[in-house]
């Protein structure tokens, strides 16, 4: 690892980071406190992956909508009008709603040929985006002249990489550049998280072994054909095994790649200072 003892990582003038954990376990909240103390800066995969490698997907889409209509027709063939998204560190909806979810196109559901699409596109974007980490850290310093970087990745990473594999590339290039920092909620978590979901059940990007074992799954056990699957009830169904896929994921990247930092734990963290402190504690843990 990058740091192997808290002393290390104290005394590191250049932390390097990268965190993962499920989505809402608190990522991008402690990437935006580090940003906002001025000495870090914050790589977010999921906005890279929106601007850079989707972004293209995302505004074709949004015209192939407006194309429907005459009047956006008109204005757009005549390049009077421009449709782009404007995608932030705090509003990455573009890239979800793109990502879409399956079923009946009735109630905003996606063919699944088009959706293994769109799964994939993403996974490639992911991938690379992951790997450009190395080049950010790199930017921040020479370029703003960051000391401490920090990436944030998106809840999906577990879903691409084989923690197992000792040459993995993805992981082999991440932990060469940044100390990877996995956030593990609990039992409580987990809970919450999947009663969060189910009042606003978004978008989410699956291992494709995975999504094709769920989608065979629900429709024998609901005796649906693929149209007249209700989307949000499709990934409603689906989340709960998401998380339980990804969990031993999550541990084995841990396990063998980086270190574990408690939810609870890092909810506590209040500044820079804080961090610190956590990610000290949790390499003295280790050992």
């Amino acid at each position: 690892m990058l740091y192997n003892t808290a002393a290390e990582w104290r005394d590191a003038p250049r932390k390097h980071v990268v965190l993962f954990a499920m989505s809402g376990l608190g990522k991008t909240h402690v990437s935006s406190m580090l940003r906002q103390s001025g000495d870090w800066f914050h790589y977010s995969i999921d906005y890279r992956i929106g601007t850079r490698y989707m972004g293209e997907y995302i505004a074709d889409n949004a015209k192939a909508e407006a194309m429907k209509n005459p009047f956006l027709r008109e204005l757009l063939l005549s390049d009077s009008i421009y449709i782009g998204s404007n995608i932030t560190f705090e509003n990455l909806t573009p890239v979800s709603t793109y990502l879409g979810k399956p079923g009946d196109p009735a109630r905003g559901g996606l063919a699944m040929d088009t959706y293994r699409l769109r799964q994939e596109q993403f996974r490639r974007a992911e991938e690379q985006a992951l790997l450009d980490t190395g080049y950010f850290i790199e930017r921040a310093q020479q370029l703003y002249g960051y000391p401490h970087f920090i990436c944030d990745t998106g809840g999906s990473i577990c879903e691409w990489v084989d923690a197992e594999n000792p040459a993995d590339p993805i992981l082999t290039e991440l932990s060469r550049q940044a100390l990877m920092i996995w956030i593990r909620g609990s039992e409580a978590h987990t809970e919450e998280l999947v009663r969060r979901f189910d009042r606003a059940p978004k978008p989410m990007a699956y291992q494709p072994e995975f999504l094709a074992g769920a989608w065979t799954a629900y429709l024998d056990e609901k005796g649906l054909a693929e149209s007249a699957v209700d989307p949000d009830e499709f990934i409603r169904w689906t989340y709960a095994r998401a998380l339980a896929h990804r969990q031993p994921r999550y541990e084995a990247m841990a396990r063998n790649w980086g270190i574990t930092v408690e939810a609870a734990d890092m909810a506590t963290v209040r500044d820079e200072a804080d961090f610190t402190e956590v990610v000290a504690q949790a390499l003295a843990a280790r050992g």
